[in-house]
């Protein structure tokens, strides 16, 4: 089974940061499953409205961020650990939502990567 798990979320006062982190692990016993990680994103979602890209980062470290949040969010990765990370600063009440996390994984009895999701981890953010 391969699994992603976020964490770090929390209720916060606009202006404070947060740091988020999901980490990927799969396997059958002792044995690793998981091959590689290509694509790793954080989404996110607020109620009534559409889940949307926050970030994401390629396995060669190139980054694309949404406008509401570039300068203030940074992705990164540790492909060692299978995690991807978020560091929100400035958060404002409009960065409340559920976030998620995505990594495309390809599993070594595959060719190709799936998108596999976390459950979400609550970023509320105070006025």
């Amino acid at each position: 089974q391969v699994q992603v798990v976020e964490s770090g979320g929390g209720l916060v006062q606009a202006g404070e940061s947060l740091k988020l982190s999901c980490a990927a692990s799969g396997g059958i016993g002792s044995i690793n499953i998981i091959g590689s990680i290509n694509t790793m994103a954080w989404y996110r979602q607020a109620p009534g409205k559409e889940r949307d890209l926050v970030a994401n980062i390629t396995r060669g470290g190139s980054t694309n961020y949404a406008d509401s949040v570039k300068g203030r969010f940074t992705i990164s990765r540790d492909n060692a650990k299978r995690t991807v990370y978020l560091q929100m600063n400035n958060l404002k009440p409009e960065d409340t939502a559920v976030y998620y996390c995505n990594q495309q994984i390809r599993r070594v009895d595959s060719f190709t990567s799936y998108p596999y999701w976390g459950r979400g981890t609550q970023v509320t953010v105070s006025s």
